[in-house]
């Protein structure tokens, strides 16, 4: 899911900081607006930066390549809008710390990650319409909301790497590669999915209030 420095063009580079820092304005402002003082969901946004920045340690190997988890459904779930400069935050500290991804990619890569998880908020707060309190529609919302943040992140990033690399690197060489790291995040979707649902039926249980979009 990371893009690495030296893959994309430069005009994809900018485009991508540029949407990056369009996203990250409007968030702020969304957190601002919907919770007044955003200064009480700072303690949960860290947690979940920590474990967003961790969790691209854990590889899974899936042959002939090995992927690793990325949490992006999970971190839309949990926070909302806050996801969104979360994930950012997180991407920096990977590229500076681990070079995991890289720096001129970055506005790329927080998109890829950022926008899927908002798709999962949407998708979960679905549950205010079909029973906020039933543990199957949480339980089934949770799932296909981070199941879709992956592979939405995974397709979105083959499309920039099909379409977006430099002239002097053969794309379509390398297509049948960019395919196969794509459908290897399928497997890493369903264990997302499966995992954000065991958190959302767990929360559920001990403080509900946590699941709901407008508490922090």
């Amino acid at each position: 899911m990371h893009i690495p420095d030296g893959i994309l063009t430069a005009s994809a580079a900018i485009g991508g900081y540029a949407a990056t820092g369009g996203l990250t304005w409007f968030s702020l402002r969304r957190i601002k607006k919907q919770y007044g003082d955003p200064r009480s969901g700072i303690p949960r946004a860290a947690l979940l930066t920590a474990a967003f920045f961790a969790a691209s340690l854990i590889h899974i190997p899936i042959p002939p390549i090995s992927v690793h988890l990325v949490l992006s459904g999970l971190m839309g779930v949990m926070l909302g809008w806050f996801s969104i400069p979360a994930i950012l935050v997180g991407l920096l500290l990977q590229a500076v710390m681990f070079q995991h991804g890289g720096l001129t990619t970055l506005g790329i890569n927080a998109c890829l990650m950022g926008i899927p998880a908002m798709l999962a908020y949407y998708i979960f707060r679905l549950r205010f319409l079909f029973g906020r309190e039933k543990p199957l529609t949480n339980g089934l919302l949770a799932f296909i909301a981070s199941f879709l943040a992956v592979a939405l992140g995974a397709f979105m990033a083959a499309l920039l790497l099909i379409f977006a690399t430099p002239a002097y690197l053969d794309a379509a060489a390398e297509r049948q590669a960019i395919i196969a790291l794509s459908l290897a995040h399928l497997p890493v979707a369903i264990v997302e999915g499966l995992f954000t649902l065991m958190v959302v039926l767990f929360l559920l249980k001990v403080k509900p209030s946590l699941l709901d979009g407008d508490q922090l």
